[in-house]
């Protein structure tokens, strides 16, 4: 055999191995991820809410409890996450959200949420629909006739 085939042998027997081996931790992650979806469902409970303020910020700075901090991965402490902070009864709490849920948020109104510890996982408005916010225009579809 050349060395050409050897070594066209050898990159598709290693391409073929990285295929299986990311195919296996790919269902592994996706079964960890539909065990954690279950419990936020079972612990989930709705919550009228007076939104009050809204923002991406880091962990440290939200001003969450401390177990939350020590519970995160430490390469997740420095990313930004949704922080809304909210009127629940007398109380002011601070509380994440999940990313699809973020922008449909309205600040300084009344919303119904769906809330799991301290996880907004849904959001309901209260008196009359949310107004879904405008999605923008990417930079090449601008220049594109509408049809």
């Amino acid at each position: 055999m050349s060395t050409f085939t050897i070594v066209l042998l050898s990159i598709t027997l290693v391409l073929i191995i990285a295929f299986v081996v990311l195919y296996f931790l790919g269902k592994k992650a996706q079964k960890k991820q539909e065990e954690q979806q279950e419990k936020l469902a079972a612990a989930a409970q709705n919550i009228t809410m007076l939104i009050i303020d809204k923002k991406r910020m880091r962990l440290k700075e939200a001003g969450l409890p401390p177990i939350v901090l020590e519970n995160t991965p430490k390469y997740l402490r420095r990313s930004k996450v949704p922080i809304v902070k909210a009127k629940v009864g007398p109380k002011i709490m601070t509380l994440m959200c999940e990313e699809s849920v973020f922008p449909l948020i309205p600040v300084k109104k009344e919303v119904k949420a769906v809330v799991s510890g301290i996880y907004i996982t849904g959001v309901k408005g209260l008196r009359g629909a949310l107004e879904t916010p405008v999605k923008k225009k990417g930079f090449f579809s601008r220049f594109k006739k509408d049809k």
